[in-house]
């Protein structure tokens, strides 16, 4: 196998084999082989993000380095099963193929494919309501990842939620909701124990994420966009601070504050 470890073409088999090489209990690599599920999964998730990362940067070159630690990372755990006599690589791409069939009989059986984005939604729902039922999953609520991160949690289970009528029906009322949410929290604010105003604070959050889907918004791309942001017109602030000698720490707030403003007023001067 040594010279297809330091085969340059060597593909997926190649990266399989240094995962089998990095595990090996006598000559591989100690902190590989002291990982388990748990200690490998914050940085499957880790991996995730820095590929969604890529994608918004739009930076190709780097995209093609973060799908190849993404899958690294299901290598990984695919050996790790394969260790405990689970499951193997192989057996995870059947698996997803035979998944993949199954969802879009459109494709790959007898179905029309002359249908709309939407109708095929429905159907997926349908097709992934039944395998969740195999699976003695009858709750409606059963199978959203807790995994996930919160945010995106909290639309899922949503989207659930409305599937079976438990929905305001008009986006107003969210927006009612919300104001009455905001409210609770800054009236009780002083008298509440940091156990409760994290309980509000949560409250507040889900019905933000409600309103997002209300609004055909993703809240994960909203808040990533609004973070990008934040980060751009901080940078331009301490850009100009540092034209002026200075570091945001030797200034004050209404000095930040009014290049904040400037840095705003140029990115929309720069707008089409």
């Amino acid at each position: 196998m040594t010279d297809l470890i330091h085969d340059p073409h060597g593909g997926l088999p190649r990266l399989i084999e240094i995962m089998r090489r990095l595990r090996d209990p006598e000559t591989g690599c100690p902190w590989d082989i002291a990982q388990d599920f748990s200690t490998i999964a914050p940085y499957t998730i880790e991996e995730a993000y820095e590929v969604a990362d890529a994608i918004e940067r739009e930076a190709w070159d780097d995209l093609k380095g973060e799908l190849g630690d993404l899958l690294f990372q299901s290598v990984f755990h695919a050996q790790m099963a394969s260790e405990r006599g689970l499951f193997d690589i192989g057996q995870v791409a059947d698996t997803m193929s035979d998944k993949m069939i199954a969802r879009h009989p459109h494709v790959f059986g007898e179905e029309s494919n002359a249908k709309s984005p939407e109708q095929q939604t429905q159907d997926w729902e349908t097709i992934k309501a039944a395998e969740r039922a195999s699976r003695a999953e009858t709750r409606t609520l059963d199978g959203v990842a807790l995994g996930l991160p919160a945010l995106m949690r909290a639309v899922k289970l949503q989207k659930r939620a409305a599937r079976v009528g438990f929905d305001w029906p008009e986006t107003g009322q969210v927006l009612d909701k919300l104001v009455e949410e905001a409210g609770e929290l800054v009236e009780a604010r002083d008298s509440m124990t940091p156990d409760e105003i994290e309980d509000e604070m949560g409250d507040m959050l889900f019905v933000m994420a409600n309103l997002a889907r209300h609004l055909g918004v993703d809240p994960e791309a909203a808040l990533r966009r609004t973070n990008a942001k934040f980060t751009r017109r901080f940078n331009a602030v301490e850009d100009a601070l540092e034209a002026d000698g200075r570091k945001p720490g030797e200034s004050t707030l209404d000095e930040m504050d009014a290049l904040w403003e400037a840095a705003k007023l140029a990115e929309r001067r720069k707008s089409p």
